[in-house]
């Protein structure tokens, strides 16, 4: 029997070869998926900031944008790439592209309406406010590749080279888009007109693809930029609730209530320190009072110490050890260079050699300290809506104990209420750490913990008597009282540290 042979007519050949018509150059399909898939991550990131003077900066918090962006770019490269194979994709990516920088304008606008309602909803107002805000942008965006790629691919045979090289473009956009918002938009403008701005470019990139391939006449370009326009102006009416946006908070300040020289400092919402810049003497908040009361009690009143703060916050303790204790020197290792400047513009700050503020994470910037070269480690960076989960493990003490002298005397202050299992946690880690360790706090009746503010104060030698209850309306649990507050609860590392689910608000 004769083999029989197929051969494929010369006409398929040919149309699978020949382009098709409106596709683009791919210097412009490049430049198209780069600018698309650029945005989505520089709203990703910047959402982060929009977002957390809500519902704070904790790890649900980015996981719900993350997460909020992934479904978004998920469903719009599905339904960008099935449209596309039923419309004309040149009237397609026109409209991704226009809609795309509407749905960004309308970013802050959803957050400050939301906003309120979510700080109130925990987790699920996280996720409440991410999904509404994020993924309809981002899905409108990620349809743009496969759009792009139905125009581009004309030959089988280049088919993957094709979508190999605009995925390659897009991939490069994110990334131009993740170091650009991180290095530059975040650190240099605000964050409403860095979204402001991205979204006013997309819409512009619309309206040009749309006149490069003639599917848009001047009405509908009017239209367009008649939208823009409206959109743009009700993003910038929107009120921010901060004074000032730093790389990492939203700041604000309120007068203290019962004194009119004091201000009170708040950090993405949260009240963190209260300020009499006419008189550093004063201690505004109870935990401040602790502090104080401790540091007090390990030395005379009046002698010099050389202290670390980890945390600025308002500066209030650092200033308070400058005139309470003339001669101290002073390093405050603060994460927000921003929020130092805003303490000097707003709050009366004035760093010196006495004074001194490192800017930095402090796990970073504490190992620039000497070796057994502080009586005083103070941890006051911690708020109600960002713990430090790096600044309270195992391998964090051990770092304190390098740089602390012998007998000197770390003091943590940390917020947590009922069932405490943060608190527990981190007694745990004190009292593995070092050899005397005890907590000053609210009671309650019976000696039960009320929650709110805990400092937690520890130290390789003896711990100074302390009065009870103190001036400052503090009870102290030394370590055999802490160690049965703790009842096995596990200590952190920096393999383990989940202080965002273990902390109660």
């Amino acid at each position: 029997m004769g083999t029989k042979t197929f051969s494929r007519p010369a006409a398929a050949d040919a149309a699978a070869t020949r382009p098709t018509a409106g596709s683009l150059p791919p210097v412009v399909a490049a430049a198209v998926v780069f600018i698309a898939c650029g945005a989505v991550l520089v709203l990703e990131i910047l959402s982060v900031r929009l977002i957390a003077p809500y519902v704070g900066l904790t790890l649900e918090t980015t996981t719900s944008i993350i997460g909020a962006v992934l479904a978004g770019i998920a469903v719009g490269a599905a339904l960008g790439g099935w449209i596309a194979d039923r419309i004309h994709p040149q009237w397609l990516l026109v409209g991704l592209l226009i809609g795309g920088g509407l749905l960004v304008l309308l970013t802050v606008p959803i957050v400050r309406a939301l906003g309120p309602a979510a700080s109130e909803g925990g987790n699920l107002g996280a996720i409440e406010i991410t999904f509404a805000a994020l993924v309809p942008v981002a899905a409108v965006l990620s349809g743009v590749t496969p759009t792009v790629a139905r125009l581009q691919l004309r030959d089988l045979k280049a088919s993957g080279t094709i979508v190999g090289r605009l995925s390659a473009w897009a991939t490069a956009g994110a990334l131009v888009g993740t170091f650009g918002t991180g290095f530059v938009l975040v650190p240099l403008f605000p964050v409403s007109n860095s979204v402001l701005a991205i979204g006013i470019m997309l819409v512009l990139a619309g309206i040009l693809m749309g006149a490069y391939v003639r599917v848009l006449n001047l009405g509908s370009v009017g239209g367009a930029a008649l939208i823009t326009a409206a959109l743009a102006l009700f993003t910038l009416a929107q009120r921010s609730p901060c004074l000032a946006e730093s790389t990492y908070n939203c700041i604000q300040l309120e007068p203290a209530p019962d004194r009119p020289s004091a201000e009170l400092l708040l950090l993405n919402r949260g009240y963190n320190s209260e300020v009499d810049p006419s008189d550093p003497r004063y201690l505004g908040l109870q935990y401040e009072y602790w502090l104080g009361e401790e540091i007090t009690a390990m030395s005379p009143e009046g002698t010099p110490l050389d202290a670390v703060f980890v945390g600025g916050g308002g500066f209030t303790m650092p200033r308070w050890l400058a005139a309470t204790r003339p001669g101290s020197r002073s390093n405050v290792l603060e994460v927000d260079g921003g929020l130092v400047e805003f303490d000097r513009q707003h709050l009366g700050l004035h760093t010196s050699p006495a004074l001194r503020a490192t800017v930095g994470d402090a796990r970073v910037t504490m190992r620039r300290e000497p070796t057994a070269s502080a009586n005083l480690i103070v941890g006051d960076a911690f708020s109600s809506r960002t713990v430090p989960w790096q600044l309270m493990t195992t391998e964090w003490m051990h770092e304190l104990q390098r740089v602390l002298r012998p007998g000197g005397i770390y003091a943590l202050n940390m917020i947590d209420l009922n069932p405490f299992k943060l608190l527990r946690a981190e007694a745990a880690t004190l009292l593995g750490s070092f050899t005397h360790v005890q907590m000053i706090t609210v009671t309650g009746s019976g000696r039960t913990l009320a929650g709110g503010n805990e400092v937690l104060v520890a130290s390789d030698g003896p711990l100074p008597p302390r009065s009870e209850p103190s001036p400052g309306g503090g009870s102290t649990f030394d370590r055999a009282a802490l160690t049965r507050i703790v009842a096995g609860a596990e200590p952190l590392r920096d393999d383990y540290a989940p202080v965002d689910q273990l902390e109660t608000r």
